[in-house]
């Protein structure tokens, strides 16, 4: 395989994390584009520490994305942007004024499209792959989250306008649809549940996700470095459910 440097965003944790000691195991450069200093403190004394660039700022500043940008080419070609940061915001629109929601959902959107604005620009002739993290909740929204589901069907759209308007110029975009993850942020949610509450929870994945469980970081990445390689050439402006079968099964109270 060719040289290649890949800029991940929010990279220092959970799924983000997981993709980029993916990407570093086969032998690529990864920026990791992260908010937080803390999240990458184990990038000194990781074994490939050397293919590992930590960047630290906001991804949705054009500045911060274009400098994550330049470490990469620094490094080799950039050939791939995988937009995995995420905030999680809950509003709900009769009682937070339009304004303010919009402001909530521009905060995840704003990831998105600055990192394919950034990525389009930087890509070598030939183009690259952009891999943008949605989520279950693009198409089944979860109550009281409305800024995070509305964000998340506007990525899936802007995934799909990427692969018509830059496809031809070797650009591919896809995106994956996240069902349930468990990450440290589940870990820490679960653990703030009294007994009873984690069991239903766990039941509730178990009816949620037909495969039983959530998944695991390391599953996401694998499919996310499929995606940025060039076996998935023809692979362009699908949207991809990532979650265990959730997006197929048809909840109904008669079902038993």
């Amino acid at each position: 395989m060719d040289k290649r440097s890949i800029v991940v965003t929010g990279g220092g944790r959970g799924i983000g994390r997981a993709v980029v000691e993916r990407l570093v195991a086969g032998r690529h450069t990864v920026v990791v584009l992260e908010n937080d200093p803390d999240a990458v403190g184990w990038v000194a004394t990781h074994p490939a520490r050397d293919r590992i660039l930590p960047v630290i700022g906001d991804a949705s500043a054009q500045a911060v994305a274009e400098h994550a940008a330049e470490t990469a080419t620094s490094a080799a070609p950039l050939r791939g942007w995988v937009n995995n940061a995420a905030v999680f915001p809950a509003a709900w629109l009769h009682e937070t004024s339009a304004a303010e929601v919009s402001a909530l959902i521009r905060r995840n959107l704003d990831l998105a499209l600055t990192g394919c604005a950034v990525a389009l620009r930087w890509f070598p002739p030939g183009g690259g792959a952009i891999v943008n993290m949605s989520s279950h909740q693009a198409q089944r929204a979860v109550r009281g989250a409305l800024p995070y589901a509305t964000a998340k069907a506007a990525i899936e759209g802007l995934t799909r306008a990427l692969a018509v308007d830059y496809g031809a110029r070797g650009v591919r975009a896809n995106a994956l649809a996240l069902g349930s993850v468990a990450t440290e942020r589940s870990a820490s949610y679960l653990r703030g549940l009294p007994e009873a509450d984690r069991l239903a929870f766990d039941r509730e994945i178990r009816l949620l996700q037909p495969v039983g469980r959530m998944g695991s970081p390391a599953e996401v990445a694998e499919v996310v470095a499929f995606l940025l390689s060039d076996a998935a050439g023809f692979l362009n402006g699908a949207i991809i459910p990532l979650d265990g079968g959730r997006s197929a099964v048809g909840r109904d109270p008669e079902e038993a």
